[in-house]
């Protein structure tokens, strides 16, 4: 085993020296730093995965008053599906799903998940966003309780 010497030791500036200056930052218009555009509580500084679990959100409430068993669901946003074939898709290569069903097992909550891109892609205002999410909670919500969409929300479709 050999040693290896020490890395040198940076020169101290000797005591009473002063110190090297911090880098300023540029004011040039007397302003200062700018704080955020609008308070957190606006709108405006959501993001746009807060505004779609809040309509994931709305959905589920609307739904949790008709069938209040799914209190016991958990419902997630995620971003995009996994790969084809993968435990969170399990979807072939003709179509993305905008949602997800997990069953409750092993102690664990059934889960659903909808999917932010897929459905952002396919909607171009809010409330085609917000009628598309509702429909694929319907959906979900059928296939894990059996039932029909329909039976589910009497107003499924008709939006």
């Amino acid at each position: 085993m050999t040693d290896s010497p020490l890395p040198p030791r940076p020169a101290e500036p000797p005591v009473g020296a002063p110190a090297e200056p911090r880098p300023r930052r540029r004011d040039r218009h007397g302003r200062g730093m700018r704080g955020p555009v609008a308070p957190p509580q606006v709108p405006l500084s959501a993001s746009r995965a807060e505004l779609f679990g809040d309509l994931v959100r709305d959905s589920v409430e609307r739904l949790e008053r008709r069938w209040p068993q799914l209190a016991d669901v958990e419902f997630l946003v995620g971003d995009v599906p996994g790969p084809p074939g993968g435990p969170d898709g399990g979807w072939n290569d003709e179509a993305v799903p905008l949602g997800g069903l997990h069953e409750a097992r092993d102690g664990r909550p059934a889960r659903i998940v909808v999917f932010r891109r897929p459905v952002e892609i396919r909607t171009k205002s809010r409330d085609e966003k917000a009628l598309l999410v509702h429909e694929i909670v319907v959906e979900q919500v059928a296939e894990l309780l059996g039932l029909s969409p329909e039976t589910v929300d009497p107003r499924y479709g008709q939006d």
